[in-house]
């Protein structure tokens, strides 16, 4: 770093992606990314006609996309926020209302930490319980803004809709953000919940159902007033914050239900019968609500287990802190993915 540095930014730990190794010689199952591709409509949309109007900037309130979201969830247009990727709308959020302090679990995703020392908020890390789930009652009135992922990662596990109520519902004057960045492939959203709590904020993402990764976009449900939050600090900084094929793509995204749905349902399916042919081998793998499974091997450490599949061409992820060095990460992909993981598994087993 440069000694040009503010001294209070010196100390940051930035957060670290998986691995994107650009040759594809890899099976990549370290990302969470759908293995399918997006929606034949977002073809459709993002056209020769629309390329060329990249000269042009791109409409900073995304009122199409903004309608396409409302729509699907049942809110009004001023419910709705969107942003490039769920990660800036969560920033946003931290900026916005991590004035006094925010509590979110220890285990959970890498950038809350972040976010909390980017922007100077005091941050409590709740630790998990013994068996990686997390206690309600540690986010009952607790007299700061709430940040859960539900479901968890790198767990893969979820609270129920009625216990995020129970949380919201204790925390009136309190944020609570629900990122329900894994929400479709098995967990219970809290959109039905905002039209009784005005402290519910609820993020989503298009990366893993949707698979729009690589088109960086989030999006936040909320109250009228909760939302005209964020856009106030979005227009303070970037209110081109969405290039215009990014705003098509979703659009056309949002609006396929029916391809929406298929790849969801083929995703649980997958990952229930990698669940199995995992337990069948020995391993521990907790009971996945997400489009990965979160397991530990019963015959090496996690790093030597992510080390030998990384040897023999897939990548997962390991993390080496204490509580889960012992674990990985395993995004589902396709079958024939899936597959060879088992078999490269079963190998390293024998």
């Amino acid at each position: 770093m440069s000694r040009y540095l503010r001294a209070s930014l010196q100390a940051l730990d930035p957060y670290v992606p998986g691995e994107q190794p650009q040759d594809q010689q890899y099976i990549k199952l370290n990302t969470n990314e759908s293995p399918y591709p997006p929606s034949p409509r977002v073809l459709e949309a993002v056209s020769t006609p629309e390329v060329e109007k990249l000269r042009l900037y791109s409409d900073p309130e995304a009122r199409i996309l903004v309608s396409a979201i409302a729509k699907r969830y049942g809110v009004g247009v001023d419910q709705v926020f969107v942003g490039n990727g769920s990660d800036e709308v969560l920033a946003f959020a931290f900026q916005a209302y991590g004035g006094g302090k925010v509590r979110f679990p220890a285990l959970s995703y890498g950038f809350y930490p972040v976010f909390a020392r980017l922007y100077g908020v005091s941050a409590e890390e709740i630790p998990l319980k013994e068996d990686f789930s997390i206690d309600p009652a540690d986010y009952l009135d607790c007299g700061g803004t709430v940040v859960l992922a539900n479901p968890n990662a790198p767990t893969g596990l979820a609270l129920s809709r009625a216990e995020l109520e129970e949380i919201i519902a204790s925390n009136p004057d309190q944020v609570v953000l629900v990122d329900e960045a894994y929400v479709d492939f098995g967990g219970e959203s809290c959109v039905p919940l905002l039209e009784k709590y005005g402290n519910l904020l609820v993020v989503q993402t298009f990366s893993k159902s949707r698979a729009l990764a690589g088109a960086r976009l989030g999006f936040a449900l909320g109250s009228p007033e909760l939302i005209a939050d964020l856009n106030r600090i979005k227009f303070s900084f970037n209110p081109y914050n969405l290039n215009r094929l990014t705003i098509l793509a979703g659009t056309a995204a949002m609006e396929d239900e029916d391809y929406f749905q298929s790849c969801v349902q083929r995703i649980q399916a997958t990952r229930s019968r990698v669940t199995e042919a995992l337990r069948k081998l020995g391993f521990t793998v907790l009971d996945s609500q997400t489009n990965f499974v979160f397991t530990k091997p019963p015959a090496m450490s996690g790093r030597a287990y992510y080390q030998a599949l990384r040897q023999r061409g897939i990548l997962v992820r390991h993390w080496d802190r204490p509580l889960i060095a012992g674990w990985v990460r395993v995004t589902i992909g396709s079958e024939t993915e899936m597959g060879r993981f088992i078999a490269v598994t079963e190998e390293l087993q024998s």
